[in-house]
């Protein structure tokens, strides 16, 4: 018996609508509940550190900052990581921060992560296929979009373990409302 494999053509709706509701849910978590209140902390002399970093153009920078391995081992630079502060800092632009392009930026992934789960779901899974499968599929798929995304903020730039944590339950959130979008749209059987 041969198996009639779902076109990606054919879930532009879960696509798109997993998108949108991962976006509402992410907005209201971020932006109404008090969840990720806590995420970033106030420098001490706050007005102090931002004087001596004006001007600095946008970027990410890392402190203190060898040129090479070699310049890493450099007592002057072994004196700097004992001495501290070390840190990595990302300097925007100045003036009010535009959400208008971040949130772009957020929902376009959001669709990268709908269209993949798409993707890899319909391979080999035709219309009809179980809800089960369906769920298993779309929400491991993700579950590695938006868990896994983050990680390395915490692995390499020393993202708070709370805070990474707090990102997980986020995606484990967004991946069960992906997958039970497309469970919901999934094509039926002819």
């Amino acid at each position: 018996m041969m198996v009639t494999m779902t076109s990606l053509a054919d879930l532009w709706l879960p696509i798109l609508l997993s998108s949108v509701f991962v976006f509402v849910v992410s907005s209201i978590i971020h932006m109404v509940l008090p969840f990720h209140r806590s995420d970033f902390k106030k420098l001490p002399d706050e007005d102090k550190i931002r004087d001596a970093v004006r001007g600095t153009p946008p970027g990410q920078y890392m402190f203190p900052n060898a040129k090479s391995m070699k310049d890493m081992q450099s007592p002057e630079m072994l004196e700097k990581l004992k001495v501290g502060p070390v840190g990595v800092m990302i300097v925007r632009p100045d003036g009010m921060w535009n959400m208008g392009p971040v949130l772009l930026k957020w929902f376009v992934f959001t669709l990268v992560v709908g269209t993949f789960c798409a993707y890899l779901t319909c391979i080999g899974n035709g219309p009809g296929a179980a809800s089960k499968t369906v769920f298993q599929f779309t929400g491991a798929v993700a579950f590695l979009g938006y868990v896994f995304s983050t990680v390395h903020e915490w692995t390499w730039k020393g993202v708070d373990t709370g805070i990474m944590i707090k990102f997980m339950i986020d995606g484990v959130i967004y991946a069960l409302i992906t997958a039970g979008t497309f469970v919901w749209l999934w094509p039926a059987a002819a």
